[in-house]
């Protein structure tokens, strides 16, 4: 057993080596952090209540009082972007295990059985494309109304046919595998080789796919926010900041500027991160390194 521990301490700390030296990946892994940092700090602080107004100090420049000025209500432009991370990371999260649940589940699925289920399931997918999560959250706003769970669903049914097809795809390769025929000639049956030696392979892939997936819930929460859609008042959304600053683009055309780079900084350290730890994870890569 110890020298079990051993091995896995060597590994770990050659992964965090090789991490730290990865610049994509250590410059992608720093804003990541600084943006869950953010959200963490917003729950129990932030320069003033981002919904507090104040339109006798509307549209002030940064100051002391106020790091990067006022909107045109006169509410705390920090205040608001600490707080509306909150609303990014809620919806790249959940809407990134909806997609990595069911699809996942289905790729697994289509993998393992084939013939007709996986034709099935594949054209599900296909299917499901033609509903990008913009036409799903309009949809889904007009039976229920626009709101955080709807961005939430909507980016959630659009992640669904991504994961699948990564998961299928991967999935294909590690049944063609000399280990997964010995697998089978020793009795395994499909759903045995699938969670002993499928999942355990591809589980790199997957959860690069799901860092990129991030990155894309957290950019389609800004625009479906933007359009009205996602995250409502009183609830900061930096998609909604920027609907509500082009109004004063030549007053104050910072207020545009601060949600955009918030948004900018967030979809390009989880790409990096994901570009890195699909380098980090790729065992050919790896020895190159």
């Amino acid at each position: 057993m110890s020298t079990i521990a051993t091995n896995a301490a060597a590994l770990r700390n050659g992964f965090a080596a090789r991490a730290l030296r990865h610049p994509s990946f250590a410059i992608g892994a720093l804003l990541s952090a600084l943006l869950l940092l953010a959200a963490l700090v917003a729950i129990v602080w932030s320069p003033y209540p981002p919904a507090e107004l104040d339109i006798p100090n509307k549209l002030q420049g940064s100051s002391a009082a106020h790091w990067f000025g006022t909107d045109s209500l006169g509410r705390d432009v920090a205040s608001q972007l600490l707080v509306g991370a909150q609303a990014s990371i809620l919806v790249g999260v959940f809407a990134v295990l909806i997609g990595f649940a069911v699809g996942a589940a289905l790729g697994l699925l289509a993998s393992a059985r084939g013939g007709w289920i996986e034709e099935g399931v594949m054209r599900l997918a296909d299917f499901t494309f033609a509903f990008p999560a913009l036409l799903s959250a309009i949809m889904l706003g007009a039976i229920y109304g626009p709101g955080l769970v709807t961005g939430i669903v909507a980016i959630g049914i659009f992640n669904i046919p991504v994961f699948a097809r990564v998961t299928r795809g991967a999935a294909n390769a590690i049944w063609a595998r000399e280990y997964v025929l010995a697998a089978r000639a020793a009795g395994k049956n499909r759903w045995q080789i699938t969670w002993h030696h499928v999942l355990p392979n591809i589980a790199s892939a997957l959860i690069v796919q799901a860092t990129n997936q991030f990155a894309t819930a957290i950019l389609a929460e800004a625009a479906l926010s933007y359009l009205g859609l996602g995250t409502q008042p009183p609830m900061p959304s930096w998609g909604r900041m920027l609907n509500e600053a082009q109004t004063q683009m030549f007053q104050a055309p910072m207020l545009a500027v601060y949600p955009g780079l918030a948004i900018v900084l967030a979809v390009l350290g989880l790409n990096l991160m994901g570009d890195g730890l699909r380098d980090l994870l790729d065992p050919k890569l790896a020895r190159k390194r």
